[in-house]
């Protein structure tokens, strides 16, 4: 958009420009001072950023659709899945995101105080990271560095069947992680703090509606791993952005994802647009790149045509 000669506002709810990149991924995979270096570029391009900005508490949709000519849509998803078993309120439990965005902020110098009084530290612990993507990668790489005392990652299909990077599993493999292939978390175990997961053995069953064989569970195959340190990487889903953003008119799928004109990428409200993984579904960030130059063109030509109307009206 500023390519195209448009002034530009980011409205971001951290504190740090750069979201998922910032805070999500890891050093090793995406040095920070790349994406501070982008941001710098794009402030003195002229973009202005707006942190610790909040939709729907600071101002709403509607006011920011009245202040500018087109409103974009990127949150990404960020709402954490859950495990609904058996000491899943122990202390020691972590989503995935807050492990790494708690390791991201320690890395560019913040004070963080639950990494700092060891909380969401893995130094000397056995860690437990459940989930076979990306991010579970992410965060076993990670705990690695923390010089965890171990790094276990259940996951419940076989390594053929592992949704993320074959390349992240064999890096993770080879940096000394135990996969636990074929095993489920039954229970969480602990009277205050976790200390031991209940793991079902799984074996593999019948496909699925996707085409992959369902996770069943093998009778009598429980057993229990030690655990100072769980961290759930089961994928992520969109947060419900009407209610965030006081707009209960914009239109959402049965999943929670925007709904848009594929075509004009606009959502049902007139002036809004939407694009990456808060339309997609979580995805990669490559994907998100692409939807927002594909956006940026579409929006150019929903405010040419805007202007070009009011020209014809005015001039009539």
């Amino acid at each position: 958009m500023r390519k195209f000669g448009y002034k530009v506002t980011i409205y971001d709810r951290y504190d740090r420009p750069g979201g998922l990149l910032i805070y999500g991924i890891p050093n090793f995979k995406l040095e920070k001072f790349v994406v501070e270096r982008r941001t710098e570029l794009l402030k003195a391009s002229g973009i202005k950023f707006v942190q610790n900005f909040e939709v729907g508490k600071d101002k709403t949709l509607e006011e920011l659709k009245s202040e500018h000519n087109a409103i974009l849509i990127a949150t990404g998803v960020y709402k954490a899945r859950e495990i609904d078993i058996p000491g899943s309120k122990l202390e020691n439990i972590f989503p995935a995101m807050d492990f790494l965005t708690a390791s991201n902020k320690k890395g560019l110098g913040d004070k963080v105080e639950l990494f700092d009084n060891g909380t969401l530290n893995a130094k000397g612990k056995d860690v437990v990271v459940i989930g076979g993507g990306d991010t579970a990668m992410d965060c076993v790489r990670t705990a690695v560095r923390q010089k965890a005392k171990s790094v276990k990652c259940l996951y419940r299909r076989d390594k053929a069947n592992m949704p993320g990077s074959a390349r992240e599993v064999g890096n993770a493999e080879e940096e000394g992680v135990d996969f636990v292939w074929l095993t489920s978390p039954k229970s969480f175990i602990g009277e205050k703090e976790v200390k031991e997961v209940e793991v079902s053995k799984m074996r593999l069953g019948e496909p699925d509606a996707s085409g992959r064989r369902r996770p069943v569970p093998v009778t009598d195959g429980e057993f229990k791993i030690k655990a100072d340190l769980v961290i759930k990487s089961l994928g992520f889903d969109p947060e419900d952005i009407p209610k965030l953003f006081n707009s209960k008119d914009l239109a959402i799928s049965k999943w929670g994802t925007i709904k848009i004109d594929l075509k004009t990428m606009q959502t049902n409200i007139d002036g809004v647009f939407a694009a990456g993984d808060i339309v997609r579904g979580a995805s990669l960030v490559v994907w998100a790149i692409r939807d927002g130059r594909d956006a940026a063109e579409q929006m150019d030509k929903y405010i040419s045509a805007k202007r070009e109307k009011d020209k014809k009206e005015f001039a009539a």
